[in-house]
């Protein structure tokens, strides 16, 4: 009759997981003590229960062996840096190699380190400074066209406000004659505005 292949999955009956645990339980650490046995393994187990109660076993001793294990790891990360600190440090040689590379190109571009280089190198040093020469040339002439513009466009400017100062005495003669006249009307009036009405009217 073949055994029946059980579950791997949480048990739910509290009283089925405890028993459970205290065979399995027992059954790892007769495990490990065969294992340290045959092959002369210095083992150590430590297993909580759900109630966080403490289970351990240790061929040798527990302290030995977490003293062993943490040797072994300090010496591990001293002897292999950790991938974080690799990556890192390649990134760190990547940017320092590009650097160096673009203030080697920034000297030659100003006539140094040219020593060496063969007929090619320097035709394409030459050509790059022909075309950011060019590049500088159309700024600078897009720089100037624009300056132009504005010095015609404030040019213009100031001559509309001189138009409008000329204009400003005109006003105030007009303005001025308007008033006179006004004065000299009035002045005109007979001084007994009834004298006029009575003779109008025939009355005595």
């Amino acid at each position: 009759m073949t055994r029946k292949r059980i579950q791997i999955k949480k048990i739910d009956n509290i009283s089925s997981r405890q028993v459970t645990f205290s065979k399995r339980r027992k059954g790892l650490f007769k495990k490990a003590q065969e294992l340290s046995t045959l092959c002369d393994a210095d083992i150590a187990l430590i297993v909580f229960s759900a109630t966080s109660k403490l289970f351990d076993y240790a061929s040798s001793s527990m302290q030995q062996v977490i003293e062993r294990r943490d040797r072994h790891s300090a010496m591990h990360r001293l002897d292999r840096p950790s991938m974080e600190q690799q990556i890192e440090s390649d990134s760190n040689d990547i940017l320092r190699k590009k650097v160096e590379d673009k203030n080697h190109e920034l000297r030659q571009l100003n006539g140094e380190d040219l020593q060496g280089l063969t007929l090619q190198e320097l035709q394409k040093i030459e050509e790059n400074l022909k075309r950011g020469l060019t590049n500088v040339l159309k700024v600078k002439d897009d720089k100037v066209m624009q300056e132009i513009r504005n010095l015609k466009r404030k040019g213009v400017e100031l001559m509309e406000e001189n138009q409008r100062l000329k204009q400003v005495p005109s006003l105030i003669q007009l303005h001025r004659q308007s008033s006179e006249s006004i004065i000299s009307n009035s002045s005109n009036l007979p001084e007994d505005g009834y004298s006029d009405t009575s003779l109008k009217l025939g009355l005595p």
